[in-house]
């Protein structure tokens, strides 16, 4: 399925982009940058097992050339400050929750993580689409580092609408604007 580029494009901004698994989000975010002729991808993934090895060659795979892939699971505001330096091109972060999750297991301060991802972002002169997954809308998880990721999530996708110039939700690949 292809998605239209929205108006503007990704000619500046933050634009955030939410869904839930398999919903959709990231092949929207890729088609936005492929469509302006491609751009840097920051993947925060990790092959923790073979299936995770498996899903990342794949999703490599899929992007083709016209992207520039930096593999970053922790350290984001670096590599945005990178991108900022050397691109001039757009920025994909695919994604949020997965660089939250790295920064829980590394036992990080979650909420200086997020301040500093807040006050950095709008400083940049790339467009920037930030991919996360929207877990807020589930039943209460059983255990407290669950629960704590699940609050986690919540209050860095808040930061970053605030200051993001768009926010998409993808639902069954339907994207549809909230800001």
């Amino acid at each position: 399925m292809t998605q239209t580029l929205p108006p503007d494009g990704p000619s500046g901004g933050t634009h955030l982009i939410l869904g839930g698994a398999r919903s959709g989000k990231s092949r929207f975010a890729e088609n936005i940058i492929n469509q302006a002729g491609g751009g840097t991808y920051i993947a925060t993934g990790r092959a923790w097992d073979d299936e995770m090895a498996n899903r990342i060659d794949i999703h490599k795979q899929s992007r083709g050339d016209l992207w520039q892939t930096l593999e970053e699971p922790v350290e984001l505001c670096s590599a945005l400050q990178t991108c900022n330096v050397t691109g001039g091109k757009p920025v994909l972060v695919d994604c949020l929750t997965l660089w939250l999750t790295n920064l829980m297991l590394e036992d990080r301060d979650i909420d200086a993580e997020i301040a500093a991802l807040c006050d950095l972002v709008p400083t940049l002169d790339v467009p920037v689409l930030l991919v996360s997954n929207e877990v807020g809308f589930g039943i209460v998880p059983e255990n407290a580092m669950a629960r704590a990721f699940r609050d986690h999530a919540g209050r860095l996708h808040q930061r970053i609408a605030e200051i993001a110039d768009k926010v998409t939700l993808v639902v069954a690949g339907i994207p549809m604007q909230v800001k």
